[in-house]
């Protein structure tokens, strides 16, 4: 069985277990966390933003509207689009969207 890896997000204070070959987003969308905001899930509006803060990281592709050449130099990303190579941080830049809680 492969090694989870584990990701903080550092505002949050909350910790990812990401399997190999998931997104960030989508280990916390499994995890049922709210650490980072959603949005369209495919890397195309820029909602789920994040700071690199330390880690590697394989990227998949990113819309240049929200993650310019220079900003990927700064380590940001999309967590859609962001997957953990090994235990590491990120920082969220967006608030946080959790779901609306049931009405009764």
């Amino acid at each position: 069985m492969s090694r989870l890896h584990r990701v903080l997000e550092r505002v949050s204070g909350e910790v990812l277990e990401v399997r190999p070959g998931e997104s960030l987003l989508c280990a916390m969308e499994r995890q049922g966390k709210g650490c980072i905001p959603v949005g369209c899930r495919g890397g195309g509006c820029g909602v789920c933003k994040v700071r690199v803060v330390s880690g590697r990281f394989d990227f998949g592709a990113m819309s240049c509207r929200h993650i310019s050449t220079d900003e990927r130099g700064r380590g940001l990303a999309l967590a859609c689009r962001l997957f953990p190579l090994g235990d590491s941080e990120v920082q969220a830049c967006g608030e946080a969207v959790r779901a609306a809680p049931e009405q009764q």
